[in-house]
């Protein structure tokens, strides 16, 4: 029997049910070898290359790159040998039943997509340049990079361990935005000659008045602000105008429809918030101490950790000491974790994404600020991948830096809750000697999912969070 096998789209983490080939890297009848990467699938938020896990031929290629979403397991292609006669394919075809759970070339799948469409002919490609490097690439990453002659030596790669991938170098081929300048301003002439007052110079450049024909009346003959004045022509005394009179206009709005992100995003959000029984609970912490601490530790260890960074690292900490917090809610199961993963909420190019700084707990200061600032910036740049958001037990949403004093967040599932920070606030309180002082405050949000977490333990949370902050000492413990 011909060594046919299915290749289907894959199920990357508990929360992905469907995905969007973005571009296939292989025609139909062209054969690939292991590691060679097939084709571009883009899901919720990310878009992951598939490589090849052995030599073999795309004896059928179903589904087409475009906009339509495929469910987890469709079948997307069919892989063989290249002598594997047509009418085997069409019976394997007719003849393939889905599996529950499926991953690229290993089986699984949903009904027989429409009928196959012809791949686009490649661009012509033109005399590459081979490039000899002893860093991590993907095999079509190096193809394109020496097609294109690109310097792969100052490119970050965004996959696992810095491995550069294709859309890297797609990036690094954009072309830079160049300033473009508008010349230079026009002045006012000036008559440097003219003994004047700064002011007389300034009223006469704003009404054109020259001041080499005007006679001064100050001391030594100095022009003064009166002397301008007197020439400048004087409104007339009647009620001011404002113009032709108020008419309405056309207010017509812009429709911008919801791309694949913003639409997942809404989609999540909206079930989330009909589905999960949110509660509130609120808190404020005094964080004098924390920002004294912050400022001494910046500078023995070298970093630059943020506010909140502390936050996340105060929060991690906590988590591990209120296991039934640090939850997952998967149907009627709920998930506990030894250790915490914390996602961060960031506003990206591609709407808000919440990559995750992983056992948090076991890093120190240093190294939660190094991982967070490498996740945003990868968010940043929309560079992030599947493995930097997949899982989580625990969100933290900071607004502070807009302002913003306190709000309430939606908890991003399966996570069972989330903490929204507000920003440091100067408020009076009672001193130990009884007089009123100022202290810095933080407020903090914990929304939680009630059928997972009960309010004691979401209230026992906070306040060991509150002591953490309020003792900073305790998170060099």
């Amino acid at each position: 029997m011909a060594n046919i096998k299915p290749f289907c789209m894959p199920k990357w983490g508990i929360e992905m049910t469907e995905g969007t080939i973005a571009e296939w890297m292989v025609n139909e009848g062209e054969a690939f070898t292991k590691g060679q990467v097939l084709c571009l699938i883009e899901t919720a938020k990310i878009t992951n290359e598939v490589e090849a896990e052995y030599d073999a031929v795309l004896k059928r290629l179903l589904t087409p790159a475009g906009e339509e979403a495929y469910p987890v397991g469709a079948l997307l292609g069919v892989f063989a040998d290249a002598d594997t006669p047509d009418a085997e394919i069409d019976a394997f075809i007719e003849g393939f039943k889905p599996a529950e759970t499926s991953v690229a070339a290993k089986g699984g799948g949903s009904a027989p997509a429409p009928a196959p469409t012809p791949a686009a002919a490649p661009a012509p490609a033109r005399a590459p340049a081979k490039i000899v490097t002893n860093r991590a690439i993907s095999p079509e990453a190096l193809k394109l990079a020496e097609a294109e002659g690109v310097d792969i030596e100052p490119i970050s790669g965004s996959g696992r361990d810095g491995r550069i991938t294709y859309q890297d170098v797609v990036q690094a081929l954009r072309p830079e935005r160049a300033a473009s300048f508008k010349g230079s301003a026009a002045l006012v002439e000036d008559s440097p000659e003219a003994f004047a007052s700064p002011l007389a110079r300034r009223i006469a450049a704003q009404h054109g008045i020259a001041l080499g024909t005007i006679k001064g009346t100050g001391p030594r003959g100095r022009i003064s602000k009166v002397d301008v004045l007197a020439l400048v022509k004087p409104t007339t005394a009647s009620a001011p105008s404002f113009g032709a009179p108020f008419e309405l206009v056309a207010n017509q709005p812009q429709v911008q429809p919801f791309d694949k992100i913003r639409k997942v995003v809404a989609k999540r959000l909206t079930e989330a918030k009909q589905t999960i029984p949110h509660f509130y609970l609120r808190m404020s912490a005094s964080v004098d101490d924390l920002m004294a601490l912050r400022k001494t530790a910046n500078l023995v260890l070298g970093t630059k950790a943020s506010i909140n960074d502390y936050i996340v690292k105060a929060v991690a900490m906590a988590l591990v000491k209120h296991p039934d917090v640090n939850v997952q809610v998967h149907g009627d199961s709920v998930h506990s974790f030894p250790h915490a993963d914390v996602a961060i909420a960031v506003a990206s190019p591609k709407g808000l994404v919440t990559p995750i700084v992983r056992q948090a707990d076991r890093m120190h200061i240093a190294q939660i600020a190094a991982t967070t600032r490498a996740l945003i910036d990868k968010a940043q740049a929309g560079k992030l991948v599947y493995e930097d958001m997949d899982g989580g037990t625990f969100s933290v949403s900071n607004l502070g830096m807009f302002g913003i004093e306190n709000f309430d967040a939606i908890i991003n599932p399966p996570q069972g809750a989330i903490i929204a920070v507000g920003g440091v606030n100067r408020v009076a309180a009672e001193a130990e000697n009884g007089d009123i002082a100022f202290e810095s405050r933080i407020s903090f949000t914990l929304s939680v999912d009630h059928r997972a977490i009960d309010g004691a333990a979401g209230a026992q949370f906070l306040q060991t969070l509150k002591g953490l902050l309020e003792a900073p000492e305790g998170l060099f413990a």
